[in-house]
């Protein structure tokens, strides 16, 4: 099991700076086993280690909410096999690791539509691991199974219409006390792995301010020291919020 606490410390990381929620574009599976001559799926299986190891870099370093994008609603797409092992390997990824993560103070979230495409064993795993996990504060991992920002958005909408809340009461407020996890905090950085510069569909609403990092690296070889890479450049950056410096 990974070392939830290395020391030292990150020497490059300004404490008082680590962002408070980090969400990634989990991207490049494929292409990393492609180029070993190996089955799209085998580069799946190999980014486990960096979802686990790059999770516990969080811990270390006090970010509180780490968001992965896992599957999206476009996700589906994909060919029927590839799509079989997904829902397969998330299964058994949430029966490997949802103990030990447990044991190490994570929370394990999901966001994204619960629909019938959804196998109803994964669904019940994904349960599990939220009921055994929902007390723990050290860090809040939030996986984004079968979402889209904009799915988001629409399934939002929806609610509010059900409800019959009033238009002169829908504001920024209202709409974001209805999105999947309003509880927390919007992205303070989004990082892209792969070398692709897109967005995909990923926390539209949520990333309106935050930073963008697009890495090189393919999912399956990223680590903790990815991440911490990302958090240096995102505490040389200034946010502003749309006002101008003094």
């Amino acid at each position: 099991m990974p070392d939830p606490r290395p020391l030292p410390f990150p020497a490059a990381i300004e404490r008082a700076g680590v962002p408070r929620h980090v969400a990634i574009v989990m991207d490049g599976s494929g292409r990393w086993a492609q180029r070993r001559g190996l089955a799209r799926t085998e580069g799946h299986g190999a980014g486990e280690e960096s979802l686990v190891d790059t999770t516990y870099g969080a811990l270390a370093v006090g970010v509180k909410a780490l968001t992965v994008f896992a599957f999206s609603t476009e996700n589906w797409r994909r060919p029927v096999d590839e799509v079989r092992y997904l829902m397969n390997f998330n299964r058994g990824l949430l029966e490997r690791r949802q103990h030990e993560l447990h044991a190490d103070g994570v929370r394990i979230v999901f966001s994204g539509r619960r629909d019938w495409r959804v196998p109803k064993g994964l669904l019940r795993r994904m349960d599990e691991a939220a009921e055994l996990t929902k007390n723990n504060k050290d860090l809040t991992l939030n996986i984004a199974f079968n979402y889209g920002g904009r799915a988001e958005i629409v399934d939002v909408v929806r609610e509010l219409v059900k409800d019959k809340v009033p238009i002169k009461k829908i504001d920024e407020k209202t709409i974001r006390q209805r999105l999947y996890h309003p509880e927390l905090p919007d992205p303070d950085l989004v990082i892209r792995t792969s070398g692709e510069y897109r967005i995909s569909n990923f926390l539209l609403w949520e990333m309106a301010y935050s930073e963008l990092i697009f890495s090189d690296v393919l999912w399956p070889d990223f680590r903790r020291e990815d991440l911490y890479d990302a958090i240096v450049k995102y505490q040389h950056r200034e946010r502003r919020y749309g006002g101008v410096d003094e």
